[in-house]
Parts: structure tokens; sequence; C-alpha cells
């Protein structure tokens, strides 16, 4: 796993890439904000570590590796003042060629009243043109995402905390294998509408994971990484909320008494009692939006295998 103060590699194997098929900056990729001059320019992974105080700043839990592996799947942009300090930051991410999810925006507290925001998001929008858009919107953004056209489909509940029991559970869970990753991405796209196997690829190499198999084929997954505070419990794919409590059972059992959080869009129901039985309790939330996605409502609701967890806020 990739940890604090290590993306040295990350950044030798990925500049390459970011460097590739990056489109032109607009030509408004300045703005005065209260009379201070903000500069876009494309995120690398030298902003790392003012990326990181920018996230401290508005109380994210994001370490440098988290920002690491955004940035090497994602697109993004940093606004800069006049001396060089970040003042704000932009992401979308590709799900397959249709869809991208907006994350990752934030300013600092100093330029929030002033359009920041809007101005970043000017850049996201016409950077993912006609693509399906899709993101979670804390409370402080819910109103400038309303205003830029994004349309509210769903909480999501944010349940984090010391995992400081072990609740009865199903153990129908085995350790993912290898040969369990092409099922496990094809489970995902039915799951999530888009193929996200670049995602996975980068995934796979940071996380552990669990699988239920029936019949001789795979209907559910969970994977384990380390994110924030402690590990993010997703992304989590199955058919049923007791099977999603078996998936991530074992994870539970095995990092008792450290800080666990699982971001999902289950209501009141077995597996938000089975987190919250566990200490891992209800935090905050958002809302998942939308934007020119004709096909929201199903992406939500139906059958067949459910994302009860996201792999985090960012890429849903």
């Amino acid at each position: 796993m990739l940890q604090d103060g290590t993306y040295a590699e990350y950044m030798c194997r990925t500049e390459t890439k970011r460097q590739i098929g990056r489109p032109d900056l607009q030509a408004d990729a300045s703005i005065i904000l209260d009379s201070y001059q903000l500069t876009l320019s494309p995120m690398t992974l030298e902003d790392i570590p003012k990326l990181h105080e920018l996230s401290i700043g508005v109380n994210w839990p994001h370490r440098p590796h988290d920002w690491a592996l955004l940035i090497q799947l994602g697109n993004g942009y940093v606004a800069r003042d006049e001396i060089g300090r970040v003042a704000g930051s932009a992401m979308w991410f590709p799900m397959g060629s249709h869809r991208a999810s907006v994350a990752m925006v934030i300013t600092s507290p100093r330029f929030q009243d002033h359009g920041a925001g809007s101005w970043l998001m000017g850049h996201i929008l016409r950077e993912t043109g006609s693509r399906e858009k899709i993101l979670n919107a804390t409370k402080a953004a819910y109103r400038l995402y309303i205003s830029l056209g994004f349309t509210p489909l769903k909480t999501v509940f944010q349940q984090n905390g010391v995992a400081v029991r072990v609740p009865d559970a199903p153990d129908t869970a085995t350790p993912m294998r290898a040969e369990h990753r092409d099922e496990i991405v094809r489970l995902d796209a039915n799951a999530y509408g888009a193929d996200r196997g670049h995602i996975f690829e980068r995934l796979f190499q940071v996380s552990q994971g669990t699988v239920i198999e029936r019949g001789g084929r795979l209907v559910g997954f969970a994977l384990c990484r380390e994110f924030g505070r402690g590990r993010q419990m997703g992304p989590v794919v199955a058919e049923t909320e007791e099977d999603a409590i078996a998936l991530i059972h074992p994870f539970v059992k095995e990092y008792k008494d450290t800080f666990l959080r699982m971001d999902t869009r289950a209501t009141d129901g077995p597996l938000r009692t089975y987190l919250t039985e566990a200490g891992i309790v209800l935090y905050d939330t958002v809302t998942t939006m939308t934007r020119d996605f004709a096909g929201a409502a199903a992406f939500i609701e139906k059958d067949g295998p459910i994302t009860f967890g996201l792999v985090n806020q960012a890429l849903g």
C-alpha cells in the first residue's frame, strides 16, 4: 500500500500519463476575487503538499496518499494566488466513455463567498462536456450545485468511528483472489452503470477484498483500504443488505479497535444497524446530485447488484 510521504514512485509512474490529452485551459484561466488574482493550472502530484493543507483547512480527512491516488485517476485544476498559495481545487474522473464524477471542489475559506467555487466548476463543466455528471455535495456546496443545474438524487450517509464491537453476521464471505478481479469489475459495471476498470486497476493494488459466490458465480464483493483517519470499506456491491453485511464483517473483525468508515446510500435497515452496533456511527450526510443524466433515477433504483458502499465520496 502507498503510505504517507511515499508517493515519489507514484509520481514517476504517472506524470507522463498526466501530460497526455490534457485540454488547454480556457482564456479565463485567471480571475480577480476580492483583490486577489487567481490563476488555474493542471493539477499534478507535485501539488500534493499544498493540496493537503487545503483539504485540512476545510476539515476533510484526505492524507497525502489519498490525494496521490485521486490525482492518478482523475483530471484536476489548482487555483493559485499571485504568490503561489493554493486557493482552490476541482477534479473530475472519467467513468467509462459517457459519465464523469465531479469531486474535490475545495476553496480556501477566504474565497468561499467570492465566487471561486463557481469559477472552478465552470472549467470542470466545460471539460466534461456532454458526459453525465454526478457528484456528492456537502451541505456547504449544495446551493452552488443547484445554481449550476445539478439535481438532488439521493442521500449518502457517512458512517465512521472506531469499531469497538463485532456484531454477529453470517460467515459467507471469503477472501478475494486474483482470479476474481475481472468478475468484480463486471459486477461493479452492472451496479454502477459504467465501466470503472481503470479505477479498480489501482484499487486492487492498495486494497484487500472479500467476495460471495453462489452457484459458481460471484454475486458480491467488498474492498477495504487505508483512507483518512483509518480505513475505508468500499466499494461494496451486493444483491441484498444481508450480503453487504457479510462482505464487510471480516474487515470489522480484523480491524476491531480501528477507525473504519463506510459511505452508503442505504437508509435505515440491517446494514446501518450493523455499522452502528459496531461503533461505526452516522457522522454526516452528503447529497448525490446529477446533471445531464437522463437515467439518473434508474442509476440508484435498479434490480440486480446494488452499490451499498461507495469507493469514497469522490469516486462514487
